[in-house]
Order: C-alpha cells, then sequence, then structure tokens
C-alpha cells in the first residue's frame, strides 16, 4: 500500500492496514492517542503500528478520522475543553459518532453535551410510536358514471338542437389497452384512459363504450378472452358480470361492435358515430378516436364530441366531489405522515416511499395523480424534480427545506398537494420570510376566490403578495406596480397559480375553443384563464423559488436589475424555494378548501414535534 507525505498508514495488530489523510489523523489524534505506542517508536516510513488494537476496531477508528473528524477536532488536548456552539451545530451523524467517541475517552462532560443536543432534537420530532389513520375507503357507486353520461347526453342533444342538426347517432369511445414494457412481456400496471373512465368507470382494459343518442342507451362490448386467460390472469367474468358492475343497458364482444351497431341503430340510414378527438392544452397531445374493423360502413363525426365532453368534466357532480374529496383525506393524512418521519439523513426517496404506502395501505389508492416530488435543499427550486434523471436521491441535511408534492388517485379520480417545511422541524428566519410570503398569496387568493372571479387576476394578485412581501424583507426594493409592469413577479413564480383537477391532475378544459394562452412571463404558464364557475376543482400553489437561470440574466438589464437587493438575494441563493398548494371547489359564495394540512409556521412545527393533527386545544 502506498502512502504520501500527506496520508499516513494505520496498521493494526493482525495486519490490516488503512490509510488516512495526515490533517485528518492530527485533527482526530485525540479520538485515538491510548491506542498508539509510546512515542509511536515502531513508526517508520509514514506507517503506525496499532498493536493494541486489532482490524475490525481499526476500521472503525478509520471510520471516525476520515468521515467524522469534525467530532474530534472540538476536543482540545485536555479533553475536558471543547466547543460547544460546533457540537450543537452538528449534523446528526456527526453528533452519533462524537458520541461514541466521548464515550470510548470518557469524555463525560462532552458526552453529556453531544447527548443532550440529540435529545433536545428528538423531543421536537416526536415520532409516534404507532401510526393510526382515519380513513375508510369508501365505495363508488356506478350512478356516479351514469350521471356523467346524462350530462353528456344532455349537452349534447342541446348543441345539435342548436345547430338544427338531428338528435340522432352513438358516442363511441375506445378504452385505453394495456401496454407492456418496451419489447418484453412485462404489462405495466393499467389505468383507464381518462374520458373512458369519466363516462364508464371501467377499470378493465380493451374495452369500448357507446351512447346511444336517441334512446340514451349505454352499451360496453368487452374483450373475447381465450381460455389461457384463466389459467394465467383468474376467471373470465360472463357479460352479465360487466353489465351489473357497471350498471349499463347492454354488454356485448367487440368483434360484435359493428354488427350490433348496424343492426340495432340503423333505423334511419347509416348510423353516425362521434368520435373523441381533440388536443390537450396542457400536454399537445390529440385523444385517440375510437377505431375498429368495418368502420368504413358508418359515418363519423370526429369534431362535435371533444369539446362537449370536455366542458362536462369542468364541473363536478356531487358524487364527484366525494371521490375528491376522499382523494384529498387520503393525500393529506400521508402529506402529515411523511412531515413527522421526515428527519436529517434520510433521503428524499424515503420520504416519496412513505405516501405511497400509507397511501396505499389505509387508504386503498394504488396509482398516484403523478409522479411524486420529494424535493430537498437546492432541488426544491426545480418545479418538476423527480423525474427519471433526478429521483429523489438526495441526503436530507440539516437545515434544509422541503418541498413535497404529492397526490393520491382514487378512482380515478385525483388530488394534488403540495407541503413545505424545513426537514429539522424548526424554521430558521430565511425559511420563514419565504414560506409566509407564499403562504400570504395562498390565504389571499382562497379568500377572493368566487364564481365570476378571473383565475388571471388570481395569479396576479399572488404575485403582488409575494412581491410586497419580499420588499419588505428588503429582498427587492421599488414601487411594487413597476415590478408587476415589467413582469418581475414571474422570476420568482415561473408557473401557473393552478389547474383544474379531477380525473387528470392537470384536468382538461383549461383553454376552451376560441380562447387564447397569455404569452407574458409566468402568465404564459397558466394551464387556464377561465372565470371561474361553481363546481369547479381548481388548485390553488403559489411559490417563490431563487433559480440561477432566471436571476442571473437579470444582473445585465440595466432597468430591471435595480429592483433587486442582490446581496441579500445571494443569502438565499442556495435557499431552493416553497410552495403551498391547496385543492379547492368553488361554491356559490366562495370556495371550500379541501385540503387538509397544517399551514401557519406554529402548526408544522407542533405537528412534526409529535402533535396530533388537527391540533386539539389545551384545557
Amino acid at each position: 500500500m502506498v502512502t504520501s507525505s500527506k496520508t499516513v498508514m494505520l496498521r493494526s495488530s493482525d495486519g490490516e492496514e488503512l490509510v488516512v489523510h495526515a490533517e485528518t489523523m492530527a485533527a482526530a489524534s485525540m479520538l485515538i492517542r491510548d491506542m498508539l505506542e509510546d512515542d509511536c517508536a515502531g513508526a517508520s516510513a509514514g506507517v503506525i503500528p496499532l498493536p493494541k488494537v486489532t482490524g475490525r476496531i481499526l476500521a472503525r477508528v478509520v471510520d471516525y478520522c476520515n468521515c467524522h473528524y469534525a467530532a474530534a477536532y472540538v476536543v482540545n488536548p485536555d479533553l475536558e475543553r471543547f466547543d460547544a456552539d460546533l457540537v450543537r451545530g452538528m449534523d446528526h451523524d456527526t453528533l452519533m459518532s462524537l458520541i461514541l467517541a466521548a464515550n470510548y475517552l470518557d469524555v463525560q462532560g462532552l458526552l453529556g453535551l453531544a447527548c443532550k443536543t440529540v435529545a433536545d432534537r428528538t423531543s421536537r420530532r416526536k415520532t409516534p410510536e404507532k401510526i393510526s389513520s382515519a380513513l375508510a375507503p369508501p365505495r363508488v357507486p356506478m350512478e356516479l358514471h351514469a350521471g356523467n353520461r346524462e350530462r353528456l347526453l344532455a349537452a349534447l342533444c342541446a348543441h345539435l338542437s342548436a345547430s338544427a342538426r338531428p338528435l340522432r347517432g352513438l358516442v363511441l369511445l375506445q378504452g385505453g389497452e394495456e401496454r407492456t414494457r418496451d419489447s418484453t412481456d412485462h404489462v405495466e400496471l393499467f389505468r383507464q384512459e381518462s374520458y373512458f373512465a369519466y363516462l364508464f368507470g371501467v377499470r378493465e382494459p380493451g374495452f369500448y363504450g357507446a351512447l346511444d343518442i336517441a334512446s340514451g342507451q349505454s352499451i360496453l362490448f368487452a374483450p373475447r378472452l381465450p381460455p389461457a386467460y384463466a389459467v394465467w390472469m383468474g376467471e373470465i367474468k360472463p357479460l352479465s358480470y360487466f353489465k351489473d358492475m357497471y350498471k349499463v343497458d347492454k354488454v356485448f364482444y367487440i368483434d360484435e361492435l359493428p354488427q350490433v351497431l348496424q343492426d340495432q341503430f340503423s333505423e334511419h340510414g347509416k348510423p353516425l358515430l362521434f368520435l373523441l378527438h381533440g388536443k390537450s392544452t396542457d400536454s399537445g397531445n390529440y385523444s385517440k378516436p375510437a377505431s375498429f374493423q368495418g368502420m368504413e360502413k358508418f359515418d363519423t363525426d370526429s369534431s362535435t364530441l371533444h369539446p362537449i365532453i370536455t366542458e362536462c368534466r369542468v364541473i363536478k357532480s356531487d358524487m364527484e366531489l366525494a371521490v375528491l374529496q376522499y382523494a384529498n383525506d387520503v393525500s393529506s393524512e400521508a402529506h402529515i405522515e411523511v412531515m413527522r418521519r421526515a428527519k436529517p439523513g434520510m433521503k428524499e426517496f424515503q420520504l416519496e416511499s412513505i405516501f405511497l404506502h400509507h397511501a396505499y395501505m389505509y387508504g386503498a389508492c394504488r396509482h398516484c395523480s403523478y409522479t411524486c416530488i420529494c424535493a430537498t435543499g437546492e432541488n426544491s427550486s426545480v418545479l418538476h424534480y423527480g423525474h427519471a434523471a433526478a429521483p429523489n436521491d438526495r441526503t436530507l441535511m440539516d437545515g434544509d427545506m422541503a418541498l413535497m408534492d404529492m397526490g393520491a388517485e382514487y378512482h380515478f379520480y385525483g388530488s394534488d398537494i403540495t407541503c413545505s417545511y424545513p426537514i429539522n422541524g424548526r424554521f430558521n428566519r430565511h425559511q420563514t420570510v419565504v414560506y409566509n410570503a407564499v403562504l400570504e398569496a395562498h390565504n389571499a387568493v382562497i379568500s377572493h376566490m368566487r364564481p365570476g372571479v378571473k383565475w388571471i387576476d388570481m395569479h396576479k394578485l399572488a404575485e403582488q403578495r409575494i412581491l410586497e412581501s419580499l420588499e419588505k424583507e428588503n429582498i427587492i426594493q421599488g414601487d411594487i406596480g413597476d415590478m408587476m409592469a415589467r413582469r418581475l413577479g414571474a422570476l420568482f413564480m415561473p408557473h401557473g397559480l393552478g389547474h383544474l383537477l379531477g380525473i387528470d391532475t392537470h384536468d382538461v378544459g383549461g383553454y376552451p375553443e376560441g380562447s387564447e394562452r397569455p404569452k407574458e412571463p409566468g402568465l404564459s404558464a397558466l394551464r387556464t384563464i377561465r372565470e371561474l364557475k361553481e363546481g369547479m376543482v381548481i388548485t390553488v400553489e403559489p411559490g417563490c423559488y431563487f433559480i440561477d437561470a432566471l436571476l442571473e440574466p437579470v444582473r445585465d438589464d440595466p432597468i430591471s436589475s435595480k429592483f433587486f437587493k442582490w446581496e441579500e438575494i445571494e443569502n438565499y441563493k442556495r435557499f431552493g424555494g416553497v410552495r403551498i398548494e391547496s385543492n379547492l371547489y368553488v361554491t356559490a359564495q366562495g370556495c371550500k378548501n379541501m385540503t387538509n394540512c397544517p399551514r401557519e409556521t406554529w402548526e408544522i412545527e407542533a405537528v412534526m414535534a409529535g402533535a396530533h393533527w388537527p391540533l386539539r386545544a389545551k384545557n
């Protein structure tokens, strides 16, 4: 083994040899001094023999020296004097190493301080011994989807009547298909296509569904499964099962589809099929119109259905609201469980796993509404962190801010909740400043929400409140109106204020036909600019982030740069960001918050210290 002038070699009694950096060795010498031979008589060529210890113990000594030398560095030569402030500022892993070292060296004062520091942190971060849950997964009645079908037919008939078109034809949708992973035979967990789920609630893949406009009849077409399915996948259900399960009028096999439509719906000539084809204003993707062998025998209309069914999905029924509320209940409870269990030293993916476990174990939510965003430290300024190239894998550090954006899905309907909080359970000054700026915006928007309010005005209100808070804390300076005119709020909140929520996280209907997306910075990111209507469910998710890619170019702008106190902004450069997101149902008089998570800083600190939520008043 080769050493250099900057390293020393430690050799155990059984011949194990390990190299340690010389400066680290010097800092750690107090830890191992009584393991060394008197005056290191055996040392030669940079080798220090440790005849009193075995290789197993030597490995622990080197671990102290190489990885946690700060634990030794605080100890002065007389062993009873040490830097107490340095000890209190150590992270958890270093503290634990220091406790072991102090115990080994019998430095009682240091040992007591280190143990008290850990105990103080633990008392603030008490974790419940037993996870409790108030969740009771409900049975979702298929009348929910029957109601959706009725609303679609009513809207479609109204449109046809207004256009002087005959009230005949069939709405035909094709459900989702199972997909394998690339070229393998691994079948990914299936989740139904959203429009099909909205009308029929079918959880199995490979179905078609039809609605007769004249009679209102609903029809499902099921795949005819091979006998081997019963061996590998389970019982092959009869058609009567699907009729009873999904509360439709008729069920046939898919290979009967062309003949059934011809025989039963050709009274007025060639049947007309209304197919689903339209563009998602969020993704830019198009929905897939139904297709089947023999389709050329039918007339088709691919332009009428999409805007009408999309608008139906914007306003939620009471039954839909009940499912959305349950999804919020599950996610709120799971977020609180993550909040209670988060601590320095964990990995971001462990927080994700706590959420997923709680949502499935207690809430029966097998699906999430989207990929979990579990961002800590600087990662919290990455708006859609958590993807494959940034897979929630950072180690949580003492002093980090966490931004947890996660939502469970139940019976197709989703939730989308974000909580932000300090990993160590206590807000410091900078965290309090940014968090309260976002909370002020969050609460201001909710207090102004009611039918008739324009969503773009709510976005501007959130920007204004954040800028006002930052100006008050001397992070920016100047006239708020001038900042708004120059769209400087978009530098701190580059995303839209919120989006419609339902069967999809970014639910459809944000930009109805004829509406245009704004082009100004920040406003161009809005997923809707609609006026609020009773029955809408929409997220309120203001945020404040310190993103170099947005802030650095402003330094070179001779006008905009004057609004920024750059020395103060430097203090926030590694901060990351804060987002607070709740799901709101628009009522006749205002709105109802469906999310139930701690929001005030004192509420968060209490819950992270082990308090029950909702907080209970003391006698």
